[in-house]
């Protein structure tokens, strides 16, 4: 676990805690106290704790119900439960097992048992907490991708219908051939994008090195979104350094980085506007690249959490943001060495900056 694991211990004899603080000494646990029942209803209302230490003969609300009252409850039922309990007939072990319990430790306490069922509690614990990471981070994934999707896929659609109506004319045809070529490539550049990703993050591939022409690279991703742009009316703006100045990279991977760049930047820009490609080599070896768009921008909550594979936030009321594009930005530019930044183009919009 990333912080310290937390225990509540609900004990009505305050010399019992102390016992269990005395015996899980040094084990780097938060040691947290209720007196009762209802009061530690009351702390779990404030705070989660990973495991939770429960004695059995209290008055008033006694250990079996305040256990069966927590594993009602959707918040707290996932959180173990071991009971400590001066009873010893299997009848009674049974009764703590039917209320919900998950282990039971018998009086007197024993230092390396309660280590040990602790430490066994909280094993279990991160299992479970790791598997519900594992299956939102599916739910997520699987939302992302279709998202991504369904979008080219409804331009296909419905330009496909259109041009089964009747009487439609040459230009119109055109405009509608035109969109579902655009949409294609949208499809194969998230699927490739999709496949470098599945490799870069399990290892297995090795990247290409060579020297590749920097500003003839950029020339060429903005040649490729030149449709897209059109369809908004945007101008296409590059500054880039002469003929001949190279940069060392996988040419493919990299170029899919700038035509995920130039995408997202288009995506975001209002019409009539304009996305400017800006590259240069710098003195001290590598280069600099930065796509700037004239967008809504990006929301300082959101400038770490959009390079984030599967994360999904909202830049502007109209386009979602969804992360898979800019998260194999921030995985390439890693696999290379270098870094991926964004911030303010004033006096409108977003930057996002390449390094290597």
């Amino acid at each position: 676990m990333d912080t310290q694991p937390s225990i509540l211990v609900i004990d009505d004899e305050p010399d019992n805690f102390d016992v269990i603080e005395t015996l899980l000494d040094g084990q780097g646990y938060q040691l947290h106290y209720a007196r009762n029942g209802q009061q530690a209803l009351t702390r779990l209302n404030s705070f989660q704790p990973d495991v939770i230490l429960l004695d059995v003969m209290m008055p008033d609300l006694d250990g079996m119900e305040v256990c069966r009252c927590i594993k009602a409850d959707s918040k707290w039922q996932t959180v173990p439960i071991v009971m400590v309990t001066a009873l010893t007939t299997k009848e009674d072990l049974a009764r703590c097992l039917g209320a919900g319990a998950d282990d039971f430790i018998s009086k007197p306490i024993n230092s390396l048992e309660l280590r040990a069922r602790v430490n066994s509690m909280l094993r279990i614990k991160q299992q479970y907490d790791n598997l519900q990471a594992l299956l939102k981070l599916r739910e997520d994934m699987v939302y992302t991708i279709v998202h991504d999707l369904r979008n080219p896929l409804t331009s296909i659609v419905l330009s496909t219908e259109i041009l089964r109506f009747p009487g439609l004319s040459f230009q119109k045809q055109q405009q509608k051939i035109e969109q579902i070529v655009i949409a294609s490539q949208q499809l194969q550049s998230l699927i490739n994008s999709l496949l470098m990703m599945a490799k870069l993050e399990s290892g297995k591939m090795v990247l290409n090195y060579t020297e590749v022409d920097l500003g003839g690279l950029c020339i060429s991703a903005l040649a490729d979104v030149e449709a897209i742009a059109a369809q908004k009316n945007l101008t296409l703006i590059s500054e880039l350094p002469k003929p001949g100045d190279t940069v060392k990279v996988d040419a493919a991977i990299f170029r899919r980085v700038l035509d995920n760049l130039l995408s997202n930047a288009i995506k975001f820009s209002p019409s009539n506007s304009q996305v400017i490609l800006r590259a240069e080599n710098l003195a001290a070896g590598g280069a600099k690249i930065q796509v700037a768009d004239s967008g809504s921008g990006i929301p300082e909550r959101l400038r770490q959490s959009i390079f984030e594979k599967y994360e999904i936030g909202t830049v502007n009321p109209e386009v979602s943001q969804i992360g898979l594009g800019l998260a194999f930005c921030k995985m390439a530019i890693d696999a290379h060495h270098g870094s991926i930044s964004v911030e303010d183009n004033y006096p409108k919009g977003t930057t996002f900056t390449v390094l290597l």
